[in-house]
């Protein structure tokens, strides 16, 4: 895999990442009402879901590309209009994705509650198998390739998820719907140009 493989899935990550999805919005609101360590708690349970998620899909890739064989560019171009998709899907976002409410937990309750809302969430797996085959490389080792794209995924979404607990927990008010609605627009260009580069890439 080329240096330039991976930053540009690691930018597309990031723009994944940084958007108030499912998981962010329950870190969010968690930490609005109870804190940034409830928030944090929630992270440390998504980051562990998000490892065994991993897993699944480093598995689940490495058969399918070697059932698929000759087809396998298949698989990538898939993977590339998966992240057009996501970006066009941002861009037509109104900012409310980071809307949600807290639901009341204790000590290590946070923690549970993020790690099953992430492994009973099977777009988890949807977007592992449609984002990361388009960065992997043909005839390259699929299982180590996907464990490296998939671990960096989850480290990056730590980061943001971190950041949006620390914010929430000390400044919600900065977590306004023209703010999410511009970290949207940034994200949605950045994945429809990463899904774009890898397409025109495979083509070439």
């Amino acid at each position: 895999m080329g240096l330039g493989s991976y930053l540009v899935f690691c930018l597309a990550a990031l723009a994944l990442a940084a958007v108030p999805g499912p998981t962010v919005t329950v870190i969010i609101a968690n930490s609005l009402r109870y804190g940034a360590r409830a928030g944090l708690m929630n992270v440390g349970g998504t980051v562990t879901a998000g490892l065994c998620w991993v897993a699944i899909a480093a598995l689940g890739l490495t058969a399918a590309i070697a059932v698929m064989g000759v087809y396998f560019d298949i698989l990538r171009y898939a993977g590339a209009a998966y992240l057009v998709w996501l970006g066009i899907k941002l861009l037509r976002s109104d900012g409310t994705l980071g809307q949600a409410k807290a639901v009341e937990r204790s000590g290590k309750g946070f923690f549970l509650q993020a790690y099953f809302v992430t492994m009973s969430n099977p777009k988890v797996l949807v977007l592992f198998g449609t984002m990361i085959p388009p960065f992997l490389t043909r005839g390259g080792n699929a299982t180590f390739e996907t464990t490296l794209l998939g671990a960096s995924f989850v480290a990056i979404a730590a980061i943001t998820d971190t950041v949006y607990a620390l914010i929430a927990g000390r400044a919600g008010a900065w977590l306004s719907q023209s703010r999410v609605r511009a970290i949207e627009i940034i994200a949605g260009i950045c994945l429809t140009g990463g899904g774009i580069w890898m397409a025109l890439r495979g083509h070439g």
